[in-house]
Formats: C-alpha cells, structure tokens, sequence
C-alpha cells in the first residue's frame, strides 16, 4: 500500500534527458530480487557507477546536493519502453515522491499512481525554469501547484494518492455495494458463485 501524499518540499533533481525508458531507469541486470526491496541501488545503474560499481561523480544523483532529493526533472517521454514496474518501484525507494516531465509512458504515469509517486506534466520551458531553482522546490498536490505553476490531474488520481490508496484499496472502499450486488445477484446466477 503506498503512503498517503502530503506536501513535498525538496530540492529537485535535473535529469532532463529525453526518452528515458524503464531499462535505463533499472536495467533488467539489477532486477535480482522478486520483492520490491533493494530496487533502489539499481537506479539508473548504468549511468550512476562506473567499473566495479563505483559512483560516478559525473552523474547527477552523486552530487552531494541531490542525495536526498524527493523530486525529479525529467524530458520529454519519461518512462517509455517495456512497462517494468520495477523501474517505478526503484524511484519510491530511492525516495523520489515527485517527477516532473513534459510527458511519460502511459503505463509508467498509471504505476506512478499505484506506487504513491505523484507525476506531473509540464512544459519544458517551466521544467527548466524549476532546474535553475538553488532553493527547495514545494508541490502542494491538493491544490495542484509546483512552486507557481499548476498541473493537471485526475480527481480520481488525486484521491488516490492523497489517500495513500492502490486500484485495490480503490475498489474496497465500494464493499458495502458490491456485497449489495452480490446478495441480489447470487439468487439469479448461482454458479457464478460456486
């Protein structure tokens, strides 16, 4: 079950590549275990380490400045390619609650949602506007604003990720009518039940 949304405040991470598919994001070498623990060591492997797996200081997530960054700046088709949820889990346990794109993956922004990350579509022009921010940035997801610009989003995306809830947690808060429908359906359609 993802962690309900609250307000984030953080610095943001620049990695305003274009087309950044989910191998990049993990490759399908780091993806080791079944469980969604240890992910996050994998994240953009090939770019974040060198030879035997030492970080390069050249990439972006190895500066000191972005160790503990919740929200990420990325180009345009974030999260194309296969539909590697492992690439979305990766990101939660890295830290990242935020990622801001021109536009993704349409499976990938849908397992965003599932796994509690908030992915807002921007221009480019405004994404390198918050680049050039030296300050934390804040996302306020109930009121749709980061720092002084607004996004879209579904309100049923929106609940769900204020909400800390999946497409399970979803469906379970209609209990209540779906054992109403049962009670009335099961008379007319006995074997379905069976």
């Amino acid at each position: 079950m993802p962690k309900p949304f609250d307000n984030v405040s953080s610095f943001a991470v620049p990695l305003l590549r274009t087309n950044i598919d989910t191998d990049a994001i993990i490759p399908s070498r780091e993806m080791k275990r079944v469980s969604k623990k240890g992910l996050g060591e994998g994240l953009f492997a090939a770019w974040r380490y060198s030879e035997g797996r030492t970080e390069n200081p050249d990439f972006i997530l190895n500066h000191p400045d972005y160790k503990n960054a919740h929200i990420l700046l990325a180009g345009e088709n974030f999260g194309c390619g296969s539909s590697r949820e492992h690439a979305v889990w990766a990101l939660a346990e890295y830290g990242f609650r935020v990622i801001v794109a021109p536009s993704y993956g349409g499976i990938f922004y849908d397992n965003c949602i599932q796994n509690g990350i908030l992915p807002i579509r921007l221009p480019i022009n405004q994404i390198e506007t918050l680049a050039e921010l030296t300050t934390p940035i804040s996302v306020d997801l109930k009121h749709q604003l980061i720092e002084k610009y607004t996004f879209e989003i579904s309100k049923q995306h929106k609940h769900m990720l204020i909400n800390g809830l999946d497409a399970i947690d979803l469906t379970l808060q209609h209990m209540t009518k779906i054992q109403k429908f049962e009670t009335m359906d099961k008379p007319q359609r006995p074997w379905v039940y069976l």
